[in-house]
């Protein structure tokens, strides 16, 4: 039986970003018609470092000069994005209350940015603050699927790889962390994280 119960953030606690707010953000680049997705290859592909520590304006500049593009307001896309990223699940944000007050020693091992930390903590804090240790990509200078984001992670809880469930939607991350010996699980639906929390604990 797992010890701690780790969930990843975005696309598992958090919503992934709306497509309003996706046009939001192409608007402000000045993205053209046509380019949408080559933008979105750039923002993605230039991200890790990004969730890792890098400034945002390094961050900004590496995506326009993949792009050949200059951002005219680069302070306003950054915002655009940051707000992009705000919206919890409500279906699991009550389920973290529920293990929490059953007991259940939890965690959080997110690729975040070191701007949306505080904003998330100061709109979300009262159900973060259930969480046992929040391990940020940004503040240990290593992201998912790296191993040792999963190994700092395990250390913060206080037990070891083998004895961490974890819940999150990107199959690369589960299956990184089934390599360093956490029991993983990916991310469909609350139904199917609430089943498989069960059948572990039964």
């Amino acid at each position: 039986m797992p010890e701690a119960i780790v969930f990843d953030l975005y696309g598992v606690l958090a919503r992934d970003q709306s497509e309003e707010s996706k046009r939001a953000i192409e608007r402000l680049a000045g993205v053209a018609d046509g380019r949408a997705r080559e933008f979105w290859a750039a923002y993605w592909a230039l991200r890790p470092a990004y969730d890792a520590g890098q400034p945002t304006t390094e961050y900004w500049q590496a995506v326009s000069a993949r792009l050949d593009t200059v951002f005219e307001d680069v302070a306003a896309l950054a915002d655009a994005d940051l707000e992009s990223w705000t919206r919890a699940d409500d279906e699991m944000v009550a389920l973290v209350g529920e293990l929490a007050d059953r007991g259940h020693r939890l965690g959080l091992l997110s690729n975040i940015i070191s701007d949306l930390v505080p904003l998330m903590e100061k709109r979300h804090g009262r159900w973060l603050g259930r969480f046992d240790a929040l391990t940020y990509s940004c503040r240990i200078g290593v992201a998912k699927p790296d191993p040792r984001a999963y190994e700092i992670c395990a250390a913060q809880l206080g037990v070891p790889t083998s004895q961490v469930l974890f819940f999150d939607d990107r199959e690369e991350n589960v299956l990184a962390a089934r390599r360093t010996g956490m029991t993983a699980e990916l991310f469909t639906s609350p139904a199917q994280t609430r089943q498989a929390i069960a059948a572990h604990f039964s």
